[in-house]
């Protein structure tokens, strides 16, 4: 393999991921974010709902109960719905308003609907009432009992609350029939194309049905355990270890909704706020899956247990997410040292391959087989730098998606950065980004024997600076921190290979 190709399969390798970023979001993402704005009316169909019912519901109910706590804020109303849930942490706020996690759409958390028609009626018809107007939550739970008698079906919702925004719900009936009660329609809140948002089933088994908004089709599933409609940060979601029957159903625009389907009491689990990753496993370990973050889950969710315990470590984001790069170039260390070093060799050997590809210049198999001769007697590897390069396309990608997902990056300051999940107001980063990439290109040992393939070589940092600058600064950050680890390795690398030139002679 001569220089030139080598040289081409370093290009391909360097800018392979960010093409897949492009592509992935112009074919996939974009189309999914189209229909994702599309008209928020939701109609679902007659085996849990009819029109009128609609009708009825989308009317402002009145608020029977709040309860309150220093970080969230939420309203019950007379239909024994759970209507409203604001975030009161200010980095939660959007324009300067606090967050409401509860989607306009229906159904809302909490939502009864039956199979009986003249049930459904009532139950819209007739208002509960609660035992308390108001619960204040400071450290420890409180419950509040929501009652409707719809003609003689007495409905009883005991509900306590919990500081985290969880909740445990105990279902009464005065008599069995059937019913579909829903962890209401996903949050609306962080609705984006770059990610994913709909609704997720997990079965007793650990195995997962994810729902993307656009692909709900009607679906039953016997022995679910988790119910849980979310966004790229927010979820509402019902549990318990007992399996249930989950019941999808989709909207005009194919988003899923989800209802748990029973006869007679039952006791679940809710939770309504951010996905966090400790207090979901707080509550129970198997809700971790909710924190999806698309294609690259595996790997994202592998890199958070790191970089969270990193954190932890450290109690910074940005100081965490150096020491990840500086444990993956650890880890990288001895495949990266024989890349330099084959790089290296491969400069040194240029003016023999040339001479190779002139005197077999119209016998490319003799040229082949003198130029793997010419490797092997110098221990020079012609992929030896692509490979630490290929290897850290899933980390990058891994990082990029974690990035995009993990609530608890939102707000995140490092030096001038408020939020390492979104882009650098100042461009600082990227700027530094590209700068360091300049440096290790110009450290890095090269052969070109195409004047076009410098010319584009050159170019690499100016394009990725551009390309980088919207990026979340996180990302940016971690690239920024391998371009300056990989130029001291070039450096120390370059030196140790020149001493051994100079002793050689």
């Amino acid at each position: 393999m001569n220089g030139k190709e080598n040289l081409r399969r370093i290009i391909i390798a360097t800018v392979i991921s960010f093409i897949f970023f492009v592509a992935y979001d112009y074919f996939v993402i974009q189309p999914q974010a189209k229909k994702a704005k599309e008209a928020e009316k939701t109609t679902i169909t007659k085996k849990v709902e009819n029109k009128q019912q609609i009708n009825n519901s989308i009317k402002n109910a009145k608020i029977i109960a709040e309860v309150k706590s220093k970080d969230f804020d939420i309203k019950i109303d007379e239909y024994g719905r759970i209507s409203s849930f604001l975030l009161r942490e200010k980095k939660f706020n959007e324009k300067g308003k606090e967050l409401n996690l509860v989607s306009p759409k229906l159904p809302k958390p909490l939502e009864l609907r039956f199979a009986d028609k003249n049930l459904n009626k009532l139950e819209f018809s007739i208002p509960a009432t609660a035992n308390k107007k108001e619960i204040i939550i400071k450290n420890n739970p409180q419950t509040l009992i929501v009652t409707q008698n719809l003609n003689g079906l007495i409905v009883k919702k005991i509900i306590t609350f919990y500081p985290n925004g969880r909740y445990d719900l105990k279902l009464k009936l005065s008599k069995n029939t059937k019913y579909f009660l829903s962890p209401g329609y996903r949050p609306s809140v962080a609705v984006d194309r770059l990610t994913i948002h709909g609704a997720l089933i997990e079965r007793k088994d650990g195995t997962l049905d994810i729902i993307e908004d656009g692909d709900a089709e009607n679906k039953t599933v016997n022995d679910a355990i988790v119910v849980a409609g979310f966004d790229r940060y927010y979820t509402t979601l019902l549990f318990s270890e007992k399996p249930f029957k989950a019941v999808v159903v989709p909207d005009e625009e194919k988003n899923p909704i989800l209802f748990i389907e029973d006869n007679k009491n039952i006791n679940l689990i809710g939770y309504i706020g951010p996905k966090y990753v400790d207090t979901l496993a707080s509550i129970n370990k198997k809700l971790i899956d909710v924190v999806q973050y698309g294609v690259g889950t595996f790997f994202a969710r592998n890199l958070f247990i790191l970089l969270d315990f990193l954190y932890k470590l450290v109690g910074n984001w940005g100081v965490a997410i150096i020491l990840l790069v500086v444990i993956v170039r650890i880890l990288l260390f001895p495949l990266t040292y024989k890349g330099m070093v084959s790089m290296y060799k491969l400069k040194e050997l240029a003016p023999k391959m040339k001479e190779i590809q002139l005197k077999y210049k119209n016998d490319p198999q003799k040229m082949q087989m003198h130029m793997m001769k010419l490797y092997k007697e110098h221990n020079a590897n012609p992929l030896g730098g692509c490979l630490p390069l290929i290897i850290q396309i899933p980390i990058f990608y891994g990082i990029y998606k974690l990035l995009l997902y993990s609530i608890e990056l939102k707000g995140a300051h490092f030096l001038w950065i408020k939020d390492l999940s979104a882009m650098d107001p100042y461009f600082i980063l990227p700027i530094l980004m590209g700068i360091s990439m300049y440096i290790h290109q110009r450290l890095t040992p090269t052969n070109f024997q195409d004047k076009m393939q410098e010319k584009i070589f050159k170019f690499l940092p100016l394009i990725f600076t551009f390309m980088m600058a919207t990026f979340p600064a996180g990302l940016v950050l971690y690239w920024t921190t391998n371009n300056i680890l990989s130029i001291l390795q070039q450096w120390i690398i370059n030196k140790i290979m020149e001493n051994k030139k100079k002793a050689k002679a």
